[in-house]
Order: C-alpha cells, then structure tokens, then sequence
C-alpha cells in the first residue's frame, strides 16, 4: 500500500519545474509579494533556490536533500523556502545570480541564494552536497538570530555591488562606427578559437549561435577566408558529433568535452531556433549539404517532440531518463550498447559503427556509445566504394531502425511550458528555413506559431505575457519577449508581404518604450514597470547563449527606423550602440549581437522595395542571394509603407534598391538589381 504525499504550495503552480518540487517535504512557497510579506511578517530569511526542469544538478540536489526530511526540518525552521523557474521569471534569476558570481566568482544551476526578508541577498552558491548545505544553513540561520546586524550589514554591501554591476552610463561623446573597429574585435577575440575542432579553444563548449552568426557574416562581407573556415569548421563539428543527435535530430545546450561528442543532454527550444537560423544561413553561403540537412533534421524533431497542437512550442526536454534498471541516468535516452546495435543493424553493423564511431572513439563510459560523426559523407562513401545516393538511403535507414527502439525507451521530461521569447526565437528558425530552402512547409508552422502568440501571448492593451500552459498566461512579458518576437513578426514579413506583422512589430516597439524605456540612458529595463518591484531593476546588455534583450531592441529599432523612415528609433538604437562601444571590444564574445548591430552602421546598409503584381517571385529570387546587411519592403497591390509609397505601376514589378535615402534607377530584372547592391559592398 503505497502512502500518499502531502504537497506544499507549489501543487497550485503550472511550471513542470516548480510542480516537480510540489511533493518534497520542504514548505516550498512561489515568488510572489504574499511570500515577501509572510517572510517580513515572521522576520525569516529567505531561501530562493532557482532551476529549471531539465537541469541535472537540480535534479541531483533535491533527490539529496530537498526529499530527505532531515534538510527540509533545517529548511523549514529557519527559512522561507521559495522554488524559482529561472525561465519563468529570468528578472529573479538574474539578481542572484549576479550576486552569486559577485560572491563566489562563479554561476550556475542549481542557483541557491539566502537573502533577507525583502529579498536583499546575503549568501549563495549553487549545488551543495546535503552534509555541507545543512551545515551552511544552521550556521546562518542561528547567526541571523543571535546576531542580524551583521547579516544585514553583509546584504547593504552585497546588494549595492548587484546596483553598481547593472549601471549603463550614457555616452555624450560623438561616435563614429568604423570598420576598423569591428575588425579589431574580432582580431582580440580569435585568440579564443580552436582552429582544429571548432568553438573556443576550452571546455565544455556550447553552440553559442548569436557568436557564429555574426563571425560568419563578418568573414563573408569582408572576405575573410580564414575566419570562414573557422566558422565552417566549428558548424561541421557541432553537426557532425553527438551535441547533434543523430538518431531523432536536434541539438543538446552543450558538449562536456573539446570535440563535441558528449553533449550535456537535455535540449532547450532556444538553442535549437537559433541553430535553424545560423545552419540556414551557412547553407545560403556555402551550399554544403551536410547544413541543410541539420536544419531539416532539427525542424523534423521540434515538430515530432515539442510543438503542440495550438502552434506554441514547449521549453526544454530533460537530461535525465530512466535506464534499464528504471534508474534515473543523464543520457539515458540516447546511448547505446555496442550489443544492442549489432542486433538491431545485422550485417550493416559493421558499416555503421564506422560511420557513427562504435569505436574507441565514440566510447563514453559504462559500456554505452554515443553516435557521433568525424568524416564527411563523400569521403566515407569514397573509402566504403560506395556512391553518395547509397550511404544517404543507408543512414535514412538506420535512423528509423534506431529511432522505433529508441520509442520504447522511457522518454525523458518534458517541459510543456510555453514561453514567448524562445517561440520568438523558433518562430525566426522557421522563417530563415523557409526564406532558404522555400519549402512552403516551413512557411505554414511559422504562421501558425506567429498567429498563436497574436492570440494567446499579447493581450488586448498590446502588452505580452512571458508564460503558457494549461491555457493559461500568468506573467508579464520581459523586454526579452518583446525583443524576440518583434525580430520574428519583422522577418516574417519580409517573407510574406504581409504588412500586418510589420505593424504588429512597430506597436510591440512603442509599447516597449512606455513600459521599459529609461530615458536618462536611452536604454530598456529588464522588466516592465507594471511589474513588482525587485531589489534593482536590471539592463540587460551582455550577449549570451540568447543575444541580450537590449541588444535585440537595439537591432530592431534601427531596422524598423528604415522601414518607417523613423529617425526617433533609429537614433535611439544609435545611441544604445554609442552606450557600449568602451565595452564590446574588449569582450567580442560577450557582444556579439551588438557587433552585428555595429556592421550595420559602419558598413552599406540596402533598403530593397519591391513594387508590383509579381513582388513574391522577385523576392524568391532575392533569397537565393546571402545579403546580410539589408531589409526588404515589397507589396503586391499599392502600399502607403514610407518605402513602399508612390512606388506601384501597374503591369509592372519593380526593384528599388536604396543606401543612406539615395536610390538607384528602379529595375525589373533582380539580377540588375543584386548588382546594385554588390557594386556598393
């Protein structure tokens, strides 16, 4: 007879992380002001320990000490206990997180924080070991009764240094953006790269897409063929080794080691939009197969395994799944044993694990095997005396072998949640897919993600929610949010021509200035100001695994500046760049998305109108041309669009191609119209 669990207050929550803590003995509360004041009220410290559902750290500490009665008495008694999900609410993440690294040098997840009643941090770290955390918590627990004054004085100290760490100085000084500049950058930043397998030369290594992104575009417009091959090596590991699986598609967040064979397991909906995006647009430069097939591999899994029935795209899937002794193990999911394959493969077995390293160097631990590649397809088939056509029906085989075993595992967690700014990121990935490849089936998960977030995300004053589940939104939308779909809604207009997501993109913008614009330094805040107030109000600006959210406003301020010839937002984007030029190029990595920003300035950039009945074909053809430095404007009917206007002659399509409101001659034909822009680069 089993015993039934009492559950704490997270049981009301809709988060799969907070619900996974609903059963433990701790008294875990939700972050919300009923909890501040109860902490206030009862003059306990708080204790904000802060995850995610497909975190493996997390996982390890609360089956060591969040389910043992014993540290949950130690919890209870001296503490408020508050259960974070750093993707629902990244605005707390971020406060102690900082303050973690201010304390510690380090950040991570598990995120463990102590802090006083009004949530002004005291001490932090992230995963403990039981023994050690209950030791920790007694001591400042009884320290806080016999002695608060001390703990409060630590907190003024370390909540002034988080306030400190998040100014943004505004830069009076003019600045002219020069290519100079950029290409010094990126000269400090290359020192990092490992030439020889990919990524930074350290590890664990993560895809960091917003990085590749920007060094391709740099390599490609500047010619650069050293750093193009770099770019083109790194993209061919990820692609090739086990942080890409190979069995159902899709990419894990990062590889533990320096050749990206081990990833650590679970896979985020962000990094995988972002890696559609950057594969897309590799393939556009260098047709290599090996790109275009990622894309379609990885947009194969999210529809298989995260999209739901009303267009939204779950989270995260899980590291962890339950092995063969129905024992949770990292990577259980997705490895193999040698045995295993040769029964399933028979007398292809021999073929495949050359192919996919069943070998010393595929090996992991405990006998298992995990896929990974290092050898292109036409020299495999070249050694094996084999054609192309036959090693690519051959895989496409072994995949669906693979895969209809792999079903029968126990499948990881799935975070079901529905964020915004990582469909804002998905919904790009379709959209680059499809202005690339133009399979129009990419076209049609695109619209139907952007209609849900019309729908279900933005609310009727224009403002958007962060969260979904259940049928249900809780949450404000952060400026990241914002960031992420007005960038999407502006991408799939240039593909669609369909003016109503341009506008959508421009009221997102002008209700991200009466929400989120601080005008003393022409930059946004973290966090609406219809939002409870936290012990500092962050700006986000550093460049990460997603691009900051100030970085992506700053973006799409200066392209919807073009496209409503906008000076306001154009000279606000202007100035946000202004505000951090002293520090992007001491830290390249850290930026990159401003360093994208920053080309924009220092280089062309083309406005392209296209006028008339057949404006979509032209555009197709425009497509096929990588020119990352441009936007496009096109309408098939008249249009009162600032570039659009007075532009439409009937029985004609015209191309106007324009840098810095100066056009050429308009033009038929869209070849006369790439030399246009080609002359100009």
């Amino acid at each position: 007879m089993s015993i039934k669990k009492k559950s704490n207050h997270l049981i009301s929550e809709t988060s799969p992380y907070l619900l996974q803590h609903a059963y433990n003995p701790v008294d875990w509360f939700a972050w919300s002001s009923e909890t501040l004041a109860k902490a206030k009220k009862e003059n306990k410290l708080l204790l904000v320990s802060i995850g995610y559902s497909s975190c493996h750290w997390c996982h390890v500490m609360e089956k060591e000490s969040f389910e043992n009665d014993d540290v949950a008495s130690v919890m209870n008694h001296h503490y408020i206990n508050i259960k974070v999900d750093r993707e629902e609410r990244p605005d707390i993440d971020q406060i102690y997180m900082n303050a973690v690294q201010l304390m510690t040098g380090a950040g991570g997840w598990p995120l463990n924080c102590i802090a006083l009643p009004d949530g002004r941090p005291v001490w932090g770290g992230t995963y403990f070991k039981k023994e050690e955390w209950t030791t920790i918590l007694n001591q400042i627990g009884d320290l806080y009764q016999k002695n608060p004054e001390k703990v409060i004085e630590y907190a003024e100290k370390l909540t002034e240094g988080i306030q400190q760490s998040s100014l943004i100085t505004l830069n009076t000084e003019k600045t002219v953006f020069t290519k100079e500049y950029v290409n010094e950058t990126v000269k400090k930043w290359s020192i990092y790269f490992d030439e020889e397998l990919g990524g930074f030369n350290k590890a664990p290594k993560f895809p960091m897409p917003n990085n590749y992104h920007f060094l391709l575009r740099h390599a490609s417009q500047n010619k650069n063929e050293s750093l193009l091959k770099y770019v083109n090596t790194t993209l061919t590991k990820m692609a090739q080794g086990g942080i890409f699986d190979h069995v159902g598609g899709g990419f894990s967040r990062y590889a533990v080691d320096t050749k990206w064979h081990i990833p650590h397991f679970e896979k985020m909906l962000y990094d995988n939009g972002q890696l559609v995006s950057l594969f897309a647009d590799a393939f556009l430069i260098t047709k290599n197969l090996l790109y275009k097939e990622t894309v379609y591999g990885t947009l194969k899994f999210i529809e298989r395994e995260m999209l739901d029935a009303s267009g939204g795209f779950y989270t995260a899937i899980d590291a962890d799944s339950l092995n063969d002794k129905s024992e949770l193990q990292e990577g259980a999911y997705y490895v193999w044993r040698k045995e295993e394959l040769q029964i399933l493969l028979k007398n292809d077995f021999d073929m495949f694990s050359d192919y996919y390293n069943i070998n010393s160097y595929g090996f992991w631990e405990h006998g298992l095997y995990h896929l990974t590649k290092n050898n292109s397809d036409e020299n495999f088939a070249k050694n094996h005396g084999i054609s192309i056509s036959e090693i690519k029906k051959k895989v496409a085989l072994w995949k669906s072998i693979l895969l209809k075993e792999r079903e029968k595992r126990t499948y990881p967690r799935l975070d079901d949640k529905i964020l915004t700014s990582w469909n804002g990121m998905m919904l790009k990935g379709y959209v680059d897919a499809y202005r690339v490849f133009n399979d129009q089936h990419f076209l049609d998960v695109a619209i139907k993600n952007a209609h849900f977030l019309e729908m279900q995300m933005l609310k009727e004053d224009g403002t958007l929610y962060r969260n979904y589940k259940n049928g249900q939104a809780s949450i404000n939308g952060y400026l990241e949010d914002y960031g992420t779909v007005i960038d999407a809604f502006i991408s799939l207009y240039e593909v669609t021509l369909d003016e109503k997501w341009l506008m959508l993109s421009k009221n997102l913008t002008d209700t991200c200035f009466d929400y989120f614009f601080n005008s003393s330094t022409s930059m946004f805040y973290f966090t609406s100001n219809k939002d409870l107030e936290l012990i500092v109000r962050k700006t986000e600006t550093e460049d990460n695994v997603m691009p900051s959210s100030n970085s992506m406003m700053a973006k799409n301020l200066f392209k919807l500046g073009h496209f409503f010839e906008n000076e306001h937002y154009i000279n606000t984007s202007k100035q946000m760049l202004s505000n951090m030029t002293s520090t992007i190029q001491n830290f390249g990595s850290a930026y990159s998305n401003w360093l994208d920003l920053y080309s924009n300035f220092s280089e062309n950039y083309f406005e392209i109108a296209i006028s008339g009945e057949n404006a979509k074909e032209k555009l197709l053809e425009l497509n096929q041309k990588y020119i990352p430095n441009k936007l496009i404007c096109g309408s098939e009917t008249k249009s009162n669009l600032p570039l659009l206007k007075n532009r439409y002659v009937k029985n004609k399509t015209q191309l106007y191609v324009c840098v810095n409101k100066i056009c050429n001659l308009p033009t038929e034909k869209t070849n006369v119209a790439m030399n246009q822009i080609i002359e100009k680069v």
